[in-house]
């Protein structure tokens, strides 16, 4: 766990005690204690004469986020919102926004659906990938976590989360652990996917491979990990590169690879090592592969 913040407000000790429970609760509560921090320092600049967080305070820190989109100026006006609901649990005259004076969430952005002739692309332009100093497996590294957050659904926080331990050979199964939501879960592989891993796996014993090192590893100031931003970053310049770009010309989102049909098919082009003539159906039979998976799934508790 971080360690714990320090508040100088006048709204310093009521934070804190907030944050407490919360984490009493269980929660991480970390995107809420940094918003949190942020009216912090905003209650500090103010002339002390300004008094408590009234209406007109927290109209002049809403400003603040002007530069934000609406949902995420929304989201955190709301946080601060239930801070001041907890606070009149004691104090009936506390301050508390009224939400309608929020702004209107967006439209969710629509996601890119990949075509198979993209993959394609993006699976080349992996394999053309060198080595370097901080990452000695980036071709192997990026051409499984294509067919990983492809065909498995994974987010990009929970490809880079994964340790050896957790793939399952003879299970085909990856161990998500303690993902959205706080909440853990087992993913099926396909015979194929199994493969890839494999595959992988060959070239990851070379380095250092206990069980809780990174499945992906990268050498950026040691052995270790991806940060989740860079290899957010290195994936767009992989789909720069691979010349991927959505309908109205942008580059995707890494998180819209997992949008796809539950039937994933990795193209016939994009067969592993030298070869260009393997179809690798990474989907797999999804009725066998769940009826195996519900036999063997069982509760996997967050703080694993």
């Amino acid at each position: 766990m971080s360690p714990a913040r320090a508040f100088s407000s006048p709204l310093g000790p009521a934070i804190t005690s907030y944050l407490a429970l919360k984490h009493a609760l269980g929660r991480c509560f970390a995107a809420e204690a940094a918003v949190l921090a942020h009216l912090d320092r905003f209650l500090v600049a103010q002339p002390a004469a300004a008094g408590a967080l009234g209406a007109e305070r927290f109209a002049a820190w809403s400003l603040t986020l002007a530069h934000l989109t609406p949902t995420v100026r929304r989201n955190r006006m709301r946080i601060v919102r239930n801070l001041c609901l907890y606070l009149r649990r004691t104090d009936p005259g506390c301050f508390v926004p009224d939400a309608s004076g929020f702004p209107a969430p967006h439209t969710p952005c629509r996601p890119h659906i990949f075509t198979e002739e993209q993959i394609v692309r993006l699976l080349g332009a992996a394999a053309d990938l060198r080595p370097r100093s901080t990452s000695p497996l980036c071709p192997e590294v990026f051409r499984l976590a294509i067919v990983l957050l492809y065909t498995a659904g994974l987010r990009r926080g929970e490809v880079v989360r994964l340790v050896l331990a957790d793939y399952d050979r003879d299970d085909r199964t990856l161990l998500v652990r303690a993902s959205k939501f706080h909440k853990s879960r087992l993913v099926a592989l396909s015979h194929d996917a199994a493969r890839e891993m494999e595959r992988y796996l060959v070239v990851r014993r070379r380095l250092p491979h206990a069980a809780d090192a990174p499945l992906l590893v990268s050498r950026s100031g040691g052995l270790g990990a991806y940060s989740g931003a860079s290899f957010g970053h290195s994936l767009r310049r992989l789909f720069r590169r691979a010349e991927v770009r959505t309908a109205q010309g942008r580059l995707p989102r890494v998180h819209d690879l997992r949008h796809y049909p539950a039937c994933r098919i990795i193209p016939t082009q994009c067969a592993p090592s030298t070869s260009n003539t393997v179809a690798l159906r990474v989907g797999g039979d999804w009725t066998r592969d769940n009826q195996r998976l519900s036999r063997n799934v069982r509760s996997v508790s967050p703080g694993w």
